[in-house]
């Protein structure tokens, strides 16, 4: 599809899920496997805003229209299902805490992803994406902190100040800079460029090729997922002579099917019963740059139902799912763009886990569960409207929150809008805060006005 290791034992560097019985329930099939983060938690916050007047509503509501405050300990799990809020609020997964240098779905995608890699051996990763990338300061973080080599393709010109996610990317990765008109290439690139790290004896494959020889079937009998064909033992980067080198390309944004186990895996943690539960109305929301997380989500939705229903086979259909619903924010191309790539993921996943979908239709996940919204004041990608800085410092004042106008500003715009939407039913709306402080970093350098205020330029001198 085109769409060295450290020394230390693979089982003291992970935490080791292993497959008991592969056709005993869907849930041990897809998501008991080798994970990146030791545990799927994270922490939970209730953002509670005050009620705007009806005016402000009908002119369109920003955020600084309203005022917010933060429970970083609300009441979760049997006291809070069915219970109806008498002031609009929403909770918020803080995913943006996972790990300090890591967005927080790039930490969901690589979440079954590295292992992976791992397992295969791999001495290399080589991937893609813009000048400010939190995808390939991610892979590259996460790569050395497990002694592979990450090299990274970037769309656009050298910062004249490195900064944000690219200084990231400049510090743990090894870099090159792609002309934009170039970029446009850029699978044909991730190959030309695999194929020079591999050299002559090297081996190279994309990163979904090895998930192929992982299928989800009743001849895995109690292997551990991810040992593919032989290729389970750790080894050494002094070990790897520079001619046989295994080379994995790993598409721009993780757009894998292995980027959305993690995804799901975060599903089935939030819908224990003493967090938000199986039966409970549940609105998701999330900002969608490829819209692989959105799509992971809405999966795990789909697919994970059952758990709590029954032990399912893998080829028997599905006909539970969560109660949950999956509000996408577009922010970089067109809804059919969107739609295309959710048909795409969905079709490859499906190839990969023999499940009949009997509620999935072939234009993606299916019956409503993922929705593709417009951002609430639409902008070219990238884009930064004056007051939107403002947005962002009103809430990390008034919450102790840091979200970034580019992405998790739409997301919490859909939140606040969701909020006021459902008071009156018994949905309770989620946010996944994906990330994005180090974005803030470049965003300044870029546009630097809106960072200053008047407070700012104030001068003060002692007598």
């Amino acid at each position: 599809m085109l769409c060295r290791l450290a020394p230390r034992p693979l089982s003291a560097q992970l935490h080791i899920h292993r497959r008991r019985d592969p056709v005993s329930s869907l849930s041990a099939s897809l998501l008991e496997r080798e994970w990146m983060l030791p545990s799927p938690a994270t922490p939970i916050h209730k953002i509670s805003l005050s009620k705007p007047h009806q005016s402000q509503l009908s002119h369109g509501l920003t955020p600084s229209q309203v005022s917010y405050s933060n429970e970083p300990r609300p009441a979760l799990g049997a006291e809070a299902i069915g219970a109806r809020e008498q002031t609009p609020s929403f909770f918020m997964v803080r995913d943006d805490l996972l790990h300090p240098l890591v967005n927080g779905n790039k930490a969901r995608k690589l979440d079954a992803l590295l292992p992976i890699l791992q397992q295969y051996s791999a001495t290399d990763i080589v991937t893609c994406g813009g000048c400010q990338s939190a995808h390939t300061a991610a892979v590259a973080v996460c790569c050395a902190e497990r002694g592979i080599r990450s090299h990274l393709l970037l769309r656009g010109e050298q910062p004249d100040v490195p900064t944000g996610y690219n200084l990231i990317s400049l510090m743990y990765g090894r870099t090159s800079y792609i002309a934009r008109p170039l970029y446009a290439r850029r699978k044909e690139l991730l190959l030309q460029h695999a194929s020079e790290v591999a050299g002559g004896k090297g081996s190279i494959v994309w990163v979904d090729d090895i998930l192929g020889k992982d299928r989800y079937n009743s001849n895995l009998e109690g292997a551990c997922v991810g040992h593919l064909d032989g290729f389970g033992s750790s080894i050494n980067q002094g070990e790897v002579e520079e001619g046989s080198r295994r080379v994995v390309i790993v598409n721009e944004g993780a757009d894998s099917v292995a980027g959305l186990l993690g995804v799901m895996r975060l599903v089935r943690y939030l819908s224990q019963t003493h967090l938000f539960g199986a039966k409970q109305q549940i609105r998701i929301v999330v900002d969608a740059g490829t819209g692989t997380t959105a799509v992971g989500l809405a999966l795990g939705v789909t697919l994970l139902g059952c758990v709590s229903k029954s032990n399912l086979n893998l080829h028997q259909s599905l006909s539970n799912r969560l109660p949950w619903k999956v509000t996408a924010v577009m922010l970089a191309d067109p809804i059919e763009r969107y739609k295309e790539r959710e048909r795409c993921l969905t079709s490859n996943f499906k190839r990969f886990v023999p499940v009949k979908f009997s509620e999935t239709s072939t234009d993606g996940v299916g019956d409503g569960t993922l929705q593709w919204v417009e951002r609430t004041h639409p902008r070219k990608f990238g884009k930064v409207w004056e007051g939107e800085i403002e947005a962002c410092r009103q809430i990390a004042q008034q919450t102790g929150i840091l979200v970034d106008p580019v992405y998790t500003l739409a997301a919490w715009e859909q939140a606040v809008l969701h909020s006021l939407e459902e008071i009156e039913k018994d949905v309770k709306v989620v946010m996944l805060h994906t990330g994005g402080t180090l974005g803030m970093f470049g965003l300044a350098q870029r546009y630097k006005p809106y960072f200053i205020t008047s407070e700012q330029l104030t001068v003060h001198s002692l007598p």
